[in-house]
C-alpha cells in the first residue's frame, strides 16, 4: 500500500474520532442546562424582567440618559449583557464544581480529549447558555418597549452584536471554567460569583453610563473589563458608548485570549480530584 495513502486514511479516522470526543462532551454540558431550563433560563429571564419593569419602566421618566434615548432603551442592551455575562460564568462553574463533587470531572484525565478540546466544549456550551439568555432577555426588552413608545427597538449594529456577544460568552465560559477548576468548595465557587462578578458587573455600565460618575470613579472604571463588553454591546444595540467602539473591538478580543490562555492553563495543570 502506498505509504502517502495510508497516512491520509490514518488522518481521516483521527479527525472524526478526536471530534466525536468533543461532540459528546458539548453535547452533555448543552442538555445539562436545558434539562433543568427552570434553573438555568427562567430564572435569569424573571429577574431581567423585573429589572425593566422596576427601572426600565416606573424610573425611565425621570431619568435623562441622552437626546432620543429613554432610560428604558439605555438599559435594556445593558441587562442583555448582564444576562449573557453571567449566566455564561456559571454555567460552566456550576458543571464543573457539580462534577468535582460527584467524582466524576478526574475522568477527564482519561478520556480521548485535548485539554483544547475541553476548553472549548465548555466555553461553547457556555456561550449557548449566554446567547439564550441574551436573545430572551432582549426579546422582553422589545415586549416592554413596544408597550411603551408603540415600536420595537431597532438594533443598530447586527455583526457588531454577534462579535460582542461571542467575545463575552467565551470570555466568561472560560473564566468560569479556571474558577471552577481551582476551586475546592461551592462555596468558593459562589464567594467569587457574589463578591467579585456581580459588582464589576453593575459597576461596568449596566445601569448608567460613565458619564455621570464622579471624575474619579469614571477613571477607576476604565481599569473594570466588563465595562468595555458591555459597552460594545450597548452600541451593537443602539450606536452609542462610553468609549469609541474600535478600542473597545480589539480589547474584547485580548480577553478572549486571555481567558482562554488562563483556562488552557487551567485545565493542563488543575485540580481535578473531588472535594
Amino acid at each position: 500500500m502506498n505509504p502517502s495513502a495510508s497516512r491520509k486514511a490514518i488522518i481521516r479516522t483521527e479527525l472524526p474520532s478526536a471530534f466525536t470526543g468533543f461532540r459528546t462532551l458539548l453535547s452533555k454540558e448543552i442538555e445539562r442546562f436545558f434539562r433543568v431550563a427552570g434553573q438555568t433560563i427562567l430564572s435569569p429571564l424573571i429577574s431581567s424582567s423585573l429589572y425593566l419593569l422596576i427601572f426600565g419602566v416606573n424610573l425611565a421618566k425621570r431619568i435623562d440618559i441622552a437626546p432620543g434615548v429613554s432610560y428604558l432603551q439605555f438599559i435594556i442592551p445593558g441587562l442583555v449583557a448582564m444576562g449573557l455575562l453571567n449566566n455564561a460564568f456559571q454555567n460552566a462553574a456550576s458543571s464543573i464544581i457539580t462534577s468535582k463533587f460527584h467524582g466524576d470531572f478526574q475522568d477527564l484525565r482519561v478520556v480521548p480529549l485535548t485539554p483544547l478540546q475541553i476548553v472549548w466544549a465548555y466555553a461553547c456550551a457556555a456561550t449557548l447558555r449566554g446567547v439564550v439568555i441574551g436573545l430572551g432577555v432582549a426579546m422582553v426588552g422589545q415586549i416592554f418597549h413596544y408597550t411603551q413608545y408603540g415600536s420595537l427597538l431597532a438594533i443598530h449594529s447586527p455583526l457588531w452584536l454577534l462579535f460582542f456577544a461571542a467575545c463575552s460568552g467565551v470570555t466568561f465560559g472560560c473564566l468560569g471554567l479556571c474558577v471552577a477548576i481551582y476551586s475546592r468548595s461551592f462555596d468558593q465557587v459562589s464567594a467569587v460569583s457574589t463578591f467579585v462578578l456581580l459588582p464589576l458587573i453593575y459597576l461596568g455600565g449596566v445601569f448608567f453610563p460613565l458619564s455621570i460618575m464622579p471624575a474619579f470613579w469614571q477613571v477607576v472604571s476604565l481599569f473594570n473589563p466588563l465595562l468595555y463588553l458591555i459597552n460594545g454591546i450597548r452600541y451593537a444595540f443602539l450606536g452609542m458608548s462610553d468609549i469609541s467602539i474600535l478600542p473597545v473591538a480589539l480589547l474584547a478580543s485580548g480577553f478572549v485570549l486571555l481567558a482562554y490562555t488562563l483556562a488552557l492553563l487551567a485545565v493542563k495543570k488543575g485540580n481535578y480530584g473531588r472535594f
